[in-house]
């Protein structure tokens, strides 16, 4: 079953990042289409999915609408067992509904105060007391859950799970407005950044521009704290070392250089995505390992 997924826009709406990883993470198959959140069109966009009003929203291919995020992972989990979107054990999985219920309904001042973006971290933010609290919860939590029942792996439970899609934007927070943070929490909160999923929706995310741009503070901005990217540009008018692009099999119009080669894309957006993060892409790393250099 393929789902269709509406989100907002990737470098700003934290719940859309949520819903979309519960695809992209468990493998579940899904067609994603944008909705504008900041383009005044999201009600006229969401007009076929009533009684939809928010995004995150999913349709199944018998047109079966769910919204909200806590729902919809729910149903994705009752629907597709075999994905572990929950931690197998039992105490696991209690300590992490009760993780994620709490991250639905909870850290107003977090949310309030430090709205997610993905494009820089703020400089000289100052957070207020209710938001070192709301942090001070979170860090009590993530360390609950990795002393209780992440040993075996990296993640809040070990294996990657829905606490971690639902604490994702949290970590972008914490990173974005440079939070401090004890060791333990910053090593996930710089664990979530470096995550191949993660890097490719900021990457996405990056290919639109905003004028103005949401959620803009009066503070000086920094690099972005996640891996810094691969160097690479748009170029014109070079010949490529590939014929079809890397995602979509077409015919390439667009090129971009990195170290020293170029590689061509079928359209703007494949190409730009991949300028931003060239190493987030699995099948543009695949061609460009594979690929016998041109002469020069």
């Amino acid at each position: 079953m393929t789902y269709d997924l509406f989100i907002g826009d990737r470098a700003f709406s934290s719940w859309s990042l949520r819903g979309w990883l519960m695809f992209e993470k468990f493998g579940l198959p899904v067609r994603t289409q944008l909705v504008g959140l900041y383009d005044g069109t999201m009600q006229d966009d969401l007009s076929e999915l009533a009684p939809a009003r928010l995004v995150p929203v999913m349709r199944d291919a018998e047109g079966v609408v769910v919204g909200d995020t806590l729902a919809m992972a729910e149903t994705l989990a009752e629907r597709h067992p075999e994905a572990g979107l929950w931690p197998a054990d039992a105490a696991a999985r209690a300590l992490a509904r009760w993780m994620v219920a709490e991250m639905h309904s909870g850290f107003g001042a977090l949310r309030g105060d430090c709205p997610m973006q993905l494009l820089h971290r703020v400089e000289g933010f100052v957070p207020s007391e209710a938001v070192r609290a709301d942090v001070a919860r979170i860090e009590l939590l993530w360390s609950r859950a990795r002393t209780l029942h992440g040993k075996s792996g990296p993640w809040l439970f070990g294996a990657y799970s829905l606490a971690d899609v639902f604490y994702a934007p949290v970590a972008a927070r914490i990173a974005g407005y440079g939070l401090p943070v004890r060791r333990v929490a910053q090593e996930y909160v710089e664990l979530t950044l470096e995550e191949g999923a993660f890097r490719r929706w900021r990457a996405l995310g990056l290919t639109k521009s905003y004028d103005p741009v949401p959620y803009e503070m009066d503070l000086p901005k920094g690099a972005w704290p996640g891996p810094p990217p691969r160097p690479a540009r748009v170029v014109e008018a070079w010949q490529p070392e590939n014929e079809a692009c890397p995602y979509s099999g077409k015919p390439v119009t667009h090129l971009l250089e990195t170290d020293g080669r170029v590689f061509g894309f079928c359209n703007a957006t494949c190409r730009d995505k991949t300028v931003n993060d060239p190493d987030a892409w699995p099948d543009f790393v695949a061609l460009r390992d594979a690929a016998p250099q041109r002469e020069k």
